[in-house]
């Protein structure tokens, strides 16, 4: 999608991320239904986590796949830093190679201690009513009940999405790209199907494609366009900046309430074939594709 600051268009955006989105989703004119689709992406989801779980559930585990189920490297490097003696069990240099690891050892390399979580990537396609938090002190509903059980390790939402907004969005235990994914320098594109209370005039739009102050500063957004075949009150936005509630609050600066916001996309992935309230186990190409943002 190209970055656009001036001038209005007709782009159809939403055509756009769902097109995108067919990547990872089955090609057109295959001869299997959406139920076969289900079952087989259940299946593969239930040989996940039970791999997972037969992991937690050893009492021991070879040192090797212990470093490698931490993110640092994979099983072939880490038998290459156990030779090395770069890998302490206990205090004490290990360099044997199948060497067993209880869950109650202390593993340290490079001065840091490690623990054994395997990563786990779980997109969701959040409804409304549900806040992006792991508890709320107010007994609300968050996304983690909806989640709950997705994966043995416990996970976090990578960025937030308002109580009211609806949409995609990550969960992971993968401390590292969920820093990536919301630090401000990383350049996180995120679509968002908008519903206002009333339609969008020309000259508005143009203004927000110039720039709305707000109390941070000026809000700038990527691209904007109607969405064709819809009415003028149901927008498309492509915005990178995270600031708190960024559109409803560009909007209501400009006389405008938001009816509706749905973020279709988010880092690339999209909610495509997955219904409201549901979840699903991104796939290796998917967090490879992720890992290379």
């Amino acid at each position: 999608m190209q970055k656009q600051r001036g001038g209005n268009r007709s782009t159809d955006v939403r055509g756009k991320y769902e097109r995108a989105s067919l990547k990872y989703g089955r090609k057109p004119g295959a001869p299997t239904t959406d139920r076969d689709d289900d079952r087989a992406k259940s299946f593969v989801q239930k040989r996940r986590l039970n791999k997972i779980e037969k992991d937690i559930h050893k009492d021991t585990i070879r040192l090797n796949k212990y470093i490698a189920n931490s993110g640092i490297c994979s099983r072939r490097e880490a038998d290459e830093l156990i030779t090395q003696g770069l890998v302490l069990v206990n205090g004490k240099v290990v360099q044997e190679m199948g060497y067993q690891v209880e869950k109650t050892d202390k593993v340290v390399f490079d001065g840091q201690n490690i623990t054994p979580e395997k990563p786990v990537y779980i997109l969701l396609n959040k409804p409304k009513g549900y806040i992006s938090t792991t508890k709320d002190d107010k007994a609300r509903k968050t996304v983690m009940d909806l989640v709950s059980n997705a994966s043995p390790y416990r996970v976090f939402p990578v960025g937030r999405l308002d109580r009211s907004t609806t949409g995609v969005i990550l969960l992971t235990n993968d401390g590292h790209m969920t820093k990536k994914l919301t630090h401000p320098s990383f350049d996180s594109k995120k679509i968002y199907h908008v519903t206002l209370d009333k339609k969008l005039t020309n000259e508005d739009m143009r203004l927000i494609v110039e720039g709305i102050r707000l109390e941070e500063g000026i809000a700038t957004i990527d691209q904007i366009s109607f969405i064709e075949g819809k009415p003028k009150n149901e927008i498309g936005m492509e915005i990178s900046i995270g600031w708190n509630r960024v559109i409803r609050r560009i909007f209501q600066r400009l006389g405008y309430e938001v009816e509706a916001l749905d973020r279709v996309m988010f880092a690339g992935m999209t909610k495509k074939n997955i219904k409201r309230g549901h979840w699903r186990i991104l796939t290796d190409l998917e967090v490879n594709t992720l890992k290379m943002l």
